[in-house]
């Protein structure tokens, strides 16, 4: 029997989602079996941040703004981890198109289509200048995250903020062999702690899986498992396994 270790017990005091035609947790399920008809639907922004600010968000900066402010409140900061499998990726085909057309490219394209593009925005339109960390997870899904939030907490920061986000990759982009590519736009965003109120959480390493699909974009059956009626739910791609149980 492969073995299975505990790696860190946690409190999930507050979370929220946003996807294109989504605001918040109600009617996940429903919104599941139709996500791809709202799929170009343009998420609102948040009201405090200035029009020049607002001008620079990308579709997917906009829902990760939209998840991100239903856990925070007005003028709060937490220390933060990014993750996203591609990042701004479809801002870096952008530019490759228009240097294929001739066109000139500005510095600005060029800051908002790396990896840590939102982090970015994030850390200027929140005035947040507590420790921010950008992930790419590749093949370990949604746990490098979570411990890198758990790192922080036990360092001593009272609450994480985690977040996470992908979108669709264009068909430009090969996706053998990991297929590394998500269903439909989403962000995620967790507020962590070792206590307090919430949904208290337990992350394991475990080499099997409580499931026998792979899921190597693991954001929506996560999403699943928190509005779920299961009490653990695992997660594995390419023999990387994790699970997560409600205790």
């Amino acid at each position: 029997m492969s073995s299975v270790y505990k790696v860190a017990d946690f409190v999930l005091n507050d979370w929220g989602i946003c996807a294109p035609g989504l605001h918040g947790r109600d009617g996940w399920g429903g919104f599941r079996l139709g996500a791809r008809e709202n799929a170009h639907a343009v998420p609102s922004i948040p009201d405090f941040i200035p029009k020049l600010q607002q001008r620079r968000l990308s579709p997917l900066a906009r829902l990760v703004f939209n998840a991100i402010d239903q856990c925070l409140k007005p003028g709060e900061t937490l220390p933060t981890v990014f993750s996203s499998a591609h990042g701004e990726v479809g801002k870096a085909l952008e530019m490759l198109q228009m240097i294929q057309a001739g066109e000139e490219l500005s510095p600005t394209a060029f800051s908002l289509s790396v990896h840590n593009a939102i982090a970015g925005l994030y850390s200027i339109a929140y005035h947040n200048q507590q420790e921010i960390t950008v992930m790419a997870p590749g093949l370990d899904g949604l746990a490098p995250a979570f411990l890198e939030a758990l790192g922080l907490l036990q360092e001593g920061a009272g609450q994480v903020l985690v977040v996470l986000y992908d979108e669709p990759i264009a068909e430009f982009y090969p996706l053998a062999p990991f297929k590394l590519n998500a269903e439909f736009p989403c962000a995620l965003a967790l507020r962590l702690s070792l206590s307090g109120e919430g949904m208290a959480l337990r992350l394991r390493r475990a080499p099997e899986c409580l499931d026998d699909r792979e899921q190597p974009v693991q954001l929506l059956p996560f999403i699943d498992f928190l509005l779920g009626d299961s009490a653990e739910s695992g997660l594995i791609f390419e023999g990387r396994g994790w699970r997560w149980e409600i205790i």
